[in-house]
């Protein structure tokens, strides 16, 4: 096997380019991958809106009998500035069965794990039933400008009969009651950003205002830590904890089917303590206080300061119900303004939903695939304005307190190798089998 067919090995070289965004610089590792399918004597093709940060295209070709599947991920990955790192971020280390950097996670472990396949996928001769699209794209970790939303915009025709694409994020496994779970992302939240400013006397610092913008902006942010917006079930979150509540049983499984129950769902989320974290987000829309512009100086009392809001809002949810459900809680002395606001993929087509599982069950017959609402947001946003369904199916079997979501993006991220392996398998079968089943053929919404 060609040392490139083994995902760690992939992993580790993807991760010693330097592609943290800003700024991005995604040029020479975009290069490294082209060069990699050239001489596995595969097509590709560079697409960029700026030179410096190009997006890679390549296709298998299939028999004709399935429509295309799309295979995405993204190679810039988040800063590390500020960050302690056990490990040089960008060194690609194998350290206890681990490979550590910037990336192995979110997403150059997932880009390794599809790179994998779809070199495994061509030096089998592989019989695909339809065509498959690998699309590497840029600037995922800035919104997009320069990777999928170009390639959208720009060049839609690439992806013409595309019903389904695998991407980012699901697959990863957590446990609760000793029960494996591995969520695989159908729906995401939608970006929606507010700007909060409040205003009031200023003056000398030596002469003290009461009430002023500051106590103002205290307020504010109290009422913003203390009180949750409204609960919502949404479709796939309601699916997500029914199947959880089933496979857990006992105690557990009905309080966690007790979520589902909005009169109740607050106060359990509280009982809940740091498991509350894993359903908390995907049953409210959200914000959270991120950029603090104020006085210019010391002895200066400002009279206005403004609060950036990173606020995520639930599927089919609008700004102005978030803007609404705020000023219940905040009352007419905070201003909003909408900053930005990206709309997210519509209600999801589950069509590929039951091969998915199949192939985890086939892998690990005792864990539970499950729907999965992100809390955050992909380039699923953009390629689902092309009628694309995304399916975050990125498995990786996680060791027991392995915490995901906290370890993206931030120092010490690392990925277990065997993680690697089993996530590349998983996307060859798939690859093998899009198409043969009449759950690929036949779309459904759910």
């Amino acid at each position: 096997m060609h040392a490139w067919h083994r995902p760690a090995s992939l992993l580790q070289k993807l991760i010693q380019f330097d592609t943290s965004n800003p700024p991005g610089n995604e040029l020479a590792c975009i290069t490294f991958v082209e060069k990699l399918l050239r001489d596995a004597g595969i097509d590709t093709m560079l697409l960029a809106k700026s030179p410096e940060r190009p997006n890679l295209i390549a296709r298998l070709k299939g028999q004709g009998s399935a429509p295309p599947l799309l295979l995405y991920g993204h190679v810039d990955v988040a800063v590390t500035s500020d960050q302690q790192w056990q490990h040089p971020p960008f060194a690609g280390k194998i350290v206890d069965d681990f490979v550590w950097g910037r990336g192995a996670l979110d997403m150059k472990g997932g880009v390794a794990m599809m790179l994998t396949a779809f070199l495994r996928a061509k030096a089998d001769g592989l019989a695909l039933p339809g065509d498959v699209i690998l699309a590497l794209v840029c600037d995922e970790e800035a919104g997009s400008e320069y990777g999928a939303k170009f390639l959208v915009e720009e060049h839609p025709g690439l992806f013409k009969d595309v019903r389904y694409a695998i991407g980012e994020f699901g697959g990863f496994t957590f446990a609760i009651a000793g029960k494996t779970f591995y969520p695989i992302q159908v729906a995401e939240k939608q970006m929606c950003w507010f700007k909060a400013t409040v205003r009031g006397a200023g003056g000398h610092g030596s002469m003290p205002v009461r009430g002023g913008a500051m106590a103002k902006l205290a307020r504010f942010l109290q009422r913003l830590d203390s009180h949750r917006l409204p609960v919502h079930i949404t479709p796939v979150a309601r699916e997500m904890i029914s199947r959880v509540a089933a496979k857990t049983g006992g105690l557990s499984g009905v309080l966690i089917r007790l979520l589902n129950n909005p009169l109740l769902t607050d106060r359990l989320l509280d009982l809940m303590g740091e498991r509350a974290l894993l359903f908390d987000s995907l049953l409210h829309n959200t914000v959270c206080p991120t950029v603090l512009k104020g006085g210019e100086r010391v002895n200066v009392i400002p009279g206005e300061i403004s609060v950036g809001l990173d606020g995520r809002l639930l599927p089919g949810f609008r700004p102005e119900i978030m803007l609404s459900e705020l000023c219940r809680i905040v009352g007419n002395e905070v201003e909003f303004e909408l900053m930005h606001y990206c709309p997210g993929p519509g209600q999801p087509d589950m069509g590929l939903f039951a091969e998915l599982t199949a192939i985890l069950r086939d892998a690990d017959p005792d864990c539970e695939p499950i729907p999965l609402l992100l809390s955050g947001v992909t380039d699923a946003r953009f390629f689902s304005q092309l009628g694309i369904q995304t399916y975050g199916f990125l498995p990786m079997p996680l060791p027991v307190g392995f915490d995901f979501s906290r370890t993206i993006h931030a120092a010490d991220e690392r990925i277990p190798v065997a993680a690697l392996d089993f996530g590349a398998n998983a996307i060859y079968r798939l690859l093998s089998r899009f198409g043969n089943t009449r759950h690929s053929n036949k779309p459904s919404r759910d």
